[in-house]
């Protein structure tokens, strides 16, 4: 039978880059990654050329790309998503999103959902005093709301209602009631009213790692009892007319769409009771968690979502709409504060694969001489006859052989030669039942060995630093999706793990995305001599840029923001160095002008010629970027 060739559909299937992608990547011809940005693939790029091109003016990996068009085109979806579903039922309100500046702060990242979203009256969501000087000082479309969420302090509430005062929309949303008493204070002083939201503390919880985010034990909302406290301090001052929103959030990533509904359930009549006690309430805000589907699986686990964006717009509008018509009161403006929806997309990371760490003996094969001790020629024996039929037997045969052999070693028994024979034996039988265990014939595999192919797993080192780069996948399991950016049209030979640069055991990335489970191992192609080889993390743009540490003074990558043409060609928008040895010293308050004088002074003037080296190559490296110049 022929050897089937190993095809750009293949590769795409392998990777699953049609279900996770979105359409907003692909494979061409070339075998290389390539780039929609606006979901058509008729504007696309070549990212594997844009890579190439980057190192052409320097900037080394790993690198940061970002694609403006995709964040244009997020906010674009998400708005005529909602307009869609408002015109579809009938709805008698208007949809207001707000991007929550937390998921990513970067200034062009900012600007981008600022510039795309000025006709939709965009806003964004402040929670911090820094968050809110970034929204006040962003060109947002005059109606675009600042809406204030977090703990707040009184320098907090001051700058929100002095924006107001100045005419700006800003809206400060109630989540604690011992922040009442101190909005009424600030605005008093500064005879200004405010715009107030109520967040409501709802039973309906969501659904994911951070379903904890609602129901009773919740960090933020308000109880029942609170809401109406609220409302009775707010009337007894004649303030009701300030209470404009009702605000719920039940997480981030929700992943079931059914439990969108139940929330929309709980909110809306709680917006129609409060409506019914004569509060004018104008908006409901049904928070953030609108998911991406890391892994395009389209199921409920913790990184993916049942549901589409246009779903997720209709259940609001309708459920909104149907409580509303049943407690007959007015349908309220909708506003949404998606964040991971719509940055995760437009920011891919690319590495390059510097190493492999070859803990398995691939490279080696063991021919005994006869000479060897017997537990090495048991070794050999159980390598050779090991078949379909007898795997299991010989398996715990070769463990138990493998510990026998370690034992004498320990004793004294075996020197370095024959222990290196032993293990070199051992993997090869685990390999041999690897390769048995993938037999399709085989119609069950028990579960002791299901583990096996993560430890045979080739470990490749990238370069690049988890922590600064993917802070997700090493604090809480998040998945993102991987693949090479070039030789798509190759069959990959290794099944691998990847290593970062960090001295850190922690410094891995050992799961993968898959449409059926969670793989602990991708496959990869064997890296070549003097060659580049580059693999690229995707749906990177939320949350990580800012959750990056600096664990070894790893700084932040380089970074280039890439404009796509319509002629398949792309241009450089704006680049963005990363941190060098100098910045990332700084950062821990050394100086590195002092670093590399005083102890050459201390040494009684005994600077000789090694000292002007030492020193010199210092300087220069302070210059250069923190992660390694390969």
């Amino acid at each position: 039978m022929p050897i089937k060739h190993f095809t750009i559909q293949d590769a795409a299937t392998l990777y699953g880059v049609k279900e996770w992608g979105n359409q907003y990547f692909g494979i061409n011809s070339k075998g290389h990654l390539e780039v929609y940005p606006t979901q058509d693939e008729n504007l696309c790029a070549d990212v594997f050329e844009i890579v190439q091109h980057l190192r052409k003016k320097g900037l080394r990996t790993p690198l940061n790309l970002r694609f403006p068009q995709i964040l244009q085109d997020r906010v674009e979806v998400l708005n005529e998503a909602f307009r869609k579903a408002i015109r579809q039922y009938e709805y008698d309100g208007s949809y207001q999103g707000v991007f929550p500046v937390k998921t990513n702060q970067t200034k062009e990242v900012v600007e981008e959902i600022v510039r795309a979203g000025h006709k939709y009256r965009y806003g964004l969501e402040a929670g911090s005093k820094p968050e809110l000087m970034i929204a006040l000082g962003s060109e947002l479309h005059p109606e675009a709301m600042i809406l204030c969420n977090g703990y707040k302090d009184e320098a907090f509430i001051r700058l929100a209602l002095l924006a107001r005062r100045a005419g700006r929309n800003v809206l400060i949303t109630v989540e604690k009631m011992t922040e009442l008493p101190l909005i009424l204070k600030v605005a008093k002083e500064l005879k200004v009213e405010p715009l107030l939201g109520l967040r409501a503390k709802l039973a309906s919880m969501g659904a994911g790692k951070w379903e904890e985010s609602a129901g009773d034990q919740a960090k933020f909302g308000l109880t029942t009892r609170e809401i109406l406290e609220a409302v009775e301090v707010l009337g007894k001052r004649s303030m009701l007319d300030s209470i404009i929103e009702l605000h719920f959030h039940i997480g981030s990533q929700i992943t079931d769409i059914r439990k969108i509904k139940a929330a929309m359930k709980e909110a809306t009549r709680i917006y129609a009771k409060l409506v019914k006690m004569g509060i004018p309430l104008r908006y409901l805000n049904v928070g953030g968690g609108l998911g991406v589907d890391y892994d395009g699986s389209r199921t409920t686990f913790a990184s993916s979502m049942n549901y589409t964006v246009q779903e997720y717009a209709e259940d609001v509008v309708y459920t909104t709409k149907d409580i509303c018509t049943q407690e007959q009161v007015p349908m309220p403006d909708l506003l949404s504060e998606s964040g991971r929806a719509v940055a995760a997309y437009h920011q891919v990371v690319v590495v390059d694969v510097i190493g492999l760490i070859d803990t398995t003996y691939t490279k080696y094969s063991v021919e005994l001489t006869g000479k060897e001790p017997q537990v090495l020629k048991e070794l050999a024996y159980t390598r050779d006859n090991l078949s379909v039929k007898n795997f299991s037997e010989m398996y715990h045969d070769a463990i138990t052989q493998r510990d026998e052999m370690l034992t004498l070693f320990n004793l004294g028994y075996l020197g370095l030669e024959d222990r290196s024979k032993g293990e070199i034996l051992f993997y090869e039988v685990c390999r041999k039942l690897d390769r048995i265990l993938r037999m399709k014939s085989l119609k069950y595999i028990p579960e002791e060995f299901q583990d096996l192919s993560k430890s045979l797993s080739d470990k490749l080192i990238g370069n690049f630093s988890i922590f600064q780069t993917l802070p997700d996948h090493w604090a809480i399991d998040q998945l993102f999706p991987c693949m090479p950016v070039h030789r798509l049209k190759e069959k990959p030979t290794l099944s691998a793990t990847f290593c970062d640069i960090t001295c850190d055991s922690d410094g891995k990335v050992d799961k993968f995305i898959d449409l059926k489970d969670v793989r602990t191992e991708i496959p990869l192609h064997e890296p070549r001599k003097d060659e580049p080889y580059y693999v690229a993390f995707f749906l990177a743009g939320a949350y990580q840029d800012i959750l990056g540490m600096r664990h070894n003074l790893f700084g932040a990558p380089n970074e280039a923001h890439i404009v796509v043409n319509d002629d398949e060609d792309f241009r450089i928008q704006h680049i963005i160095p990363g941190e060098t040895v100098d910045d990332m010293l700084r950062t821990v308050h050394y100086d590195p002008d002092l670093l590399m004088g005083p102890p050459m002074t201390k040494r009684k003037n005994r600077a000789n010629d090694a000292d002007e080296a030492l020193r010199a190559f210092m300087g220069t490296e302070r210059r250069r970027h923190t992660y390694l110049d390969m």
